[in-house]
């Protein structure tokens, strides 16, 4: 049963240097065609693939909070009347911090929203103004404010580390300035040069300064230090919170559950197959005119690749695998399949291993990525019947 649903805003009013999400700008967009695209696109799938509830929605981006109050209430208004939100747990907008006002937080929250994440990704204005975002230290304050004024305090906050030029010192900075605000969750990731942005091609030429290693893992070593004094619980390798608010939705990806997927470029995984959107907004729009699914991209997903999945998502967690949940799920013990890895990962101080679960020591926190890689296309395909 599917109870989550990731929807997908891909309009922008600036470009972030490091970002490869499918987005575009947002002046002279058709974005009220593709309000009603989405809308027809949730129509279609409940009805091809229904579920008699949801239990977590994110909306995402690009940005969210650069359509206006009038078009977030369309959208918002026109989702209650299709998926089954009733008991809707947790509803997640992401949201700039200079492009939140009371007009929309009003709006939100009539459309049932409860939780805000804000990307902040630094509060060094030298910093904002490198990376290309367009907010400013007191914006974020504000939108915090604003946010809490209106009822709306389940706020989570993007940091990012390992960015052009920054120090363990700024990061420390911008840490203490996050824990201030005392919101209930933090997320925290660090820089990842992907193809297709603007730090790939100023890479590519030689003109971009990144930290060295050692002061990247010194940034990561302040965060898990300071959000656990500030008694926020890391639950995920990159994520913070109070008890009882750890981000539900993302648990579902790192869980390996399915989900709908909504939107140009959104992924999904629906009834065992993992399917992506198309991204360009006029195919997009074409397909769903011609009352098409407008997937680009679909695959199966065998077990072999579902066991895989559970390993290296499940591992993020700082809770591990539940090795009987893991044994109820796939019918065979975590060593049946991954004997060998798991022994090897242990003798090198990167996995602990009890009767209980498997969990990332905290050296292999350090070295996730390749703890991750030990799982990854190393089971026969004859585990399969």
């Amino acid at each position: 049963m599917r109870t989550a649903a990731y929807v997908h805003i891909p309009f922008c009013e600036h470009i972030c240097y490091y970002c490869d999400f499918n987005k575009v700008f947002l002046k002279n967009q058709p974005v009220d065609e593709y309000i009603e695209a989405l809308l027809l696109e949730m129509e279609q799938t409940m009805e091809a693939k229904p579920t008699d509830r949801l239990n977590t929605i994110y909306i995402g981006g690009g940005t969210p909070t650069a359509l206006s109050a009038e078009q977030l209430q369309r959208l918002l208004t026109g989702m209650r009347k299709i998926l089954p939100l009733a008991g809707i747990e947790e509803y997640t907008v992401e949201v700039n911090p200079d492009s939140l006002n009371d007009e929309k937080i009003a709006v939100l929250m009539e459309g049932g929203v409860n939780r805000l994440s804000l990307g902040v990704q630094s509060f060094d204005e030298g910093l904002l103004k490198e990376i290309g975002r367009t907010h400013s230290r007191q914006s974020i304050v504000s939108a915090v404010e604003r946010s809490r004024k209106a009822g709306l305090t389940n706020l989570s906050l993007d940091l990012m580390f390992g960015l052009p030029t920054q120090t363990p010192g700024q990061f420390a900075a911008t840490l203490a300035e996050a824990l201030r605000l005392d919101v209930p969750h933090l997320s925290a990731y660090s820089l990842k040069i992907e193809e297709k942005t603007v730090f790939y091609n100023r890479q590519r030429k030689g003109g971009l300064q990144l930290p060295p290693e050692e002061d990247e893992v010194t940034m990561y070593e302040q965060l898990r230090c300071e959000t656990a004094r500030a008694g926020l619980l890391q639950y995920e390798i990159s994520n913070f919170a109070k008890e009882g608010y750890e981000s539900r939705h993302n648990l579902v990806y790192w869980n390996n559950e399915e989900y709908y997927g909504f939107g140009a470029g959104a992924h999904g995984y629906v009834d065992g197959v993992r399917h992506q959107n198309h991204g360009p907004l006029p195919k997009y729009l074409q397909a769903i005119r011609q009352k098409e699914a407008p997937v680009l991209v679909s695959h199966p997903v065998t077990r072999v690749e579902r066991i895989e999945e559970e390993l290296f998502m499940g591992l993020r967690k700082r809770d591990g695998i539940n090795r009987s949940h893991f044994e109820e799920k796939y019918g065979r013990t975590l060593e049946a399949f991954f004997g060998r890895q798991i022994h090897e990962l242990v003798e090198r101080g990167l996995l602990e291993s009890t009767p209980e679960r498997i969990v990332l020591t905290e050296q292999g926190l350090l070295l996730g990525n390749e703890v991750f890689e030990q799982f990854i296309a190393v089971l026969d395909e004859d585990i399969n019947g």
